[in-house]
């Protein structure tokens, strides 16, 4: 055993330094194996991937070596509250109490800081006429004055749905760079600045994709100088990846430079172009490009092969293409009038010019390597993206990442001579495969010759948790389903006070289910309904956390997509979740079309190796939500038959953690009796 592997080995010890300064410390076999793991990789080099079930302490896991390996290291996350929580809470307490001199830097994307030249400029935009907007303006100024990261997390009351939000902030596409008369204050540069003299610098994936892509956040600079790398939530990572890594072209992009131009315009050159005429073109534009796709509800995707997106006429899609990339033109023309007069707007007209090239881009033939979609919602937007990010983490842990190039402009990924040390990769997350290889996530990650490793989650589940499937609920394909689901779930609800989280593989099982219990749950229980949607996201987790403590009513959360995974509720706020079906992908999303066709064109079996694995990942991660420590208990539903009846079935049962098997509605009526000693009596039909 090496050096280091002592010291990490004795750090998370019963005599440890955090068994004796850490609250609820206590030492875990799981997460000290994968400690040592983790260990043997920073010193020896390579990949390493790692799933830690619910409850291994895998933050620590990592952590520990890599901070007492004294190491350069990066961590990236895949949310903005894991990234914080690393750099506020985790970060600094656990370098106090090892006692090591560590500096650490926080890194986020562009966006997320206040740019100060923007801000200074709103106040000449069209909207601030408006009260409501000259409020909130006139607090992101007061803060501006006593803020040091400029943060816009640290503002409390703005989001990133706010309307001021885009016209406070800075994306790579409207920052002026060293052009930016407050470019010596601007707080992107200066926590750019803090990174690269940090020892350990918390990102997050899409900072880290985005600047692959484009080399304009520093991260591109920083990683050839960083021994270490750590991606936890590492299940994000392709996804992420490949929306980035690819080609993007929407009505958003369209909307805000038609906006930025008129504001900019109307400040710097008034009366010298017309630049009401030349926003409101491109803004038309815009609307008439996103008509063509029709009426949707929700985010629909749509396949995209030759001439239009599926299902749209492809004379119309063009004519409305080349209408907007008229407007881009018209919009470069009179920009091009203007540009002596400030790097404003030169600026805004490389950006229209990139995105009339994009016009004519999406006008042409895909090519074979990359899948192309629309997305449609309330915006309309174009990607062309690689299937996967195989070939730029083959690239990437192969050697170290390439350097950027002298002039700061985009480049490709190109291998480089290996570093006198070799450098470590570690890839953590809950969920990452359903088999001892985890080809889920290595495959399409480009690590099939990286070490795996699984450490099991270290709770009972067989005394903590039960599951359950119902027989006598209709199958998934019939109309009556949701509402047999949503039966289901109100008489149990009812019987153990709320503490009830539904999970739902569409946005329409889930409004269905929510409307019915909604509509039939009576007022006289004290229970409440809570549907995704229907309140901000932060509020509802806010809200069901609360449950029924300090005289509130119990909570019943219906919810789908982002509340699968993240989110945690531990304790007896939630002790039943249901999940409405199999979370099998729709076969005719368009990436997941084209990762299919890929597959028959080896030879491979598309259900296998790619619906069977991808639900299995995402049916354990819904199954996690319930049960987050060791006292908590619960109950899983799942209203899918085929769990039960099909081959299949058991490969999907493997993957979720071992929970006792509830085999009628009498057992499950007593496992909800038992949840809650003081149940009330058993309603009707349960």
């Amino acid at each position: 055993m090496s050096r280091l592997d002592e010291q990490v080995a004795h750090a998370l010890s019963t005599h440890g330094p955090l068994a004796g300064r850490w609250p609820g410390f206590r030492p875990r076999s799981g997460q000290t194996e994968m400690a040592l793991a983790v260990s043997d990789v920073v010193q020896q080099g390579g990949s390493l991937v790692v799933e830690a079930g619910t409850g291994v302490g895998k933050t620590f896991a990592y952590l520990v070596p890599v901070l007492l390996s004294g190491q350069r290291a990066l961590i990236s996350t895949a949310t903005k509250a894991l990234q914080d929580q690393l750099f506020a809470r985790d970060l600094p307490r656990l370098t106090e109490v090892l006692k090591l001199p560590v500096r650490v830097a926080l890194l986020k994307g562009r966006s997320s800081y206040l740019c100060i030249h923007r801000m200074e400029q709103a106040r000449h935009h069209p909207l601030a006429s408006q009260a409501v907007w000259q409020r909130a303006l006139s607090r992101v100024e007061q803060w501006a004055q006593v803020t040091r990261s400029g943060d816009m997390g640290e503002l409390p009351g703005l989001d990133e749905t706010s309307s001021l939000w885009p016209l406070v902030t800075s994306t790579r596409d409207n920052c002026l760079g060293s052009n930016c008369p407050r470019y010596k204050a601007c707080h992107v540069n200066l926590a750019r600045k803090e990174a690269m003299a940090a020892d350990v610098v918390v990102i997050n994936h899409h900072l880290f994709f985005a600047d692959l892509a484009v080399r304009e956040s520093g991260v591109a600079e920083l990683l050839p100088t960083v021994r270490v790398t750590v991606f936890d939530e590492a299940h994000q990572l392709n996804e992420i990846g490949v929306n980035f890594l690819g080609q993007e072209l929407s009505t958003t992009q369209l909307l805000e430079l038609a906006r930025d131009a008129l504001g900019t315009g109307l400040t710097l050159a008034r009366g010298l172009v017309d630049w009401q005429a030349l926003s409101h073109q491109l803004e038309v534009a815009a609307r008439d490009w996103r008509l063509v796709a029709g009426p949707q509800r929700g985010v629909t995707r749509l396949r995209w092969g030759d001439g239009a997106p599926q299902g749209l006429d492809a004379g119309e899609w063009t004519a409305a293409l080349q209408r907007a990339g008229q407007a881009l033109q018209s919009l470069a023309l009179g920009l091009d009038q203007v540009t002596e007069l400030a790097p404003d707007f030169v600026r805004l007209l490389e950006r229209a010019q990139a995105l009339r090239q994009l016009c004519e881009r999406f006008q042409q033939t895909a090519d074979q390597e990359v899948v192309r979609w629309a997305e449609v919602s309330a915006a309309l937007r174009m990607v062309q993206a690689p299937l996967d990010v195989a070939e730029t983490f083959m690239r990437l842990t192969a050697s170290p990442s390439p350097q950027p190039s002298s002039s700061g402009e985009s480049a490709e990924l190109q291998p480089v001579a290996q570093a006198p040390d070799a450098r470590a990769w570690i890839f953590t997350s809950a969920t990452l495969g359903d088999d001892p290889h985890l080809r889920w996530f290595t495959g399409p990650c480009g690590l099939s010759s990286a070490r795996t490793l699984r450490v099991e989650s270290p709770f009972d589940y067989t005394r903590q948790a039960a599951l359950y499937v119902p027989a006598d609920v209709s199958s998934p394909g019939e109309r009556q389903h949701a509402l047999d689901v949503g039966r289901l779930v109100l008489q149990a609800a009812r019987r153990i006070g709320g503490r009830t989280l539904v999970l739902t593989t569409t946005l329409q099982a889930m409004r269905t289910i929510g409307e019915y219990l909604q509509a039939h749950l009576d007022s006289g229980l004290g229970l409440e309904v809570l549907v995704q949607g229907q309140s901000p996201k932060r509020l509802l987790m806010t809200r069901f956390r609360e449950g029924a403590s300090q005289g509130q009513a119990g909570c019943i959360l219906v919810a789908s997509a982002s509340f699968w995974e993240g989110f945690d509720v531990p304790g007896d706020a939630l002790q039943l979740v249901v999940i409405d079906k199999l979370p099998f992908a729709p076969p005719d999303d368009p990436v997941v079309e084209a990762r299919g066709q890929r597959l028959q064109q080896q030879g491979r079996s598309v259900f296998m190796e790619l619906a069977l694995p991808e639900a299995a990942v995402t049916l354990k991660q819904g199954a996690g939500r319930l049960i987050r420590s060791e006292s908590d208990r619960g109950i899983l539903v799942v209203c899918d038959e085929r769990l039960s009846s099909k081959g299949y079935g058991a490969r999907l049962l493997s993957a979720m953690p071992p929970m006792r098997r509830l085999t009628g509605r009498d057992e499950f009526r007593q496992a909800l009796d038992a949840l809650q000693p003081e149940s009330p009596e058993l309603p009707p039909g349960l």
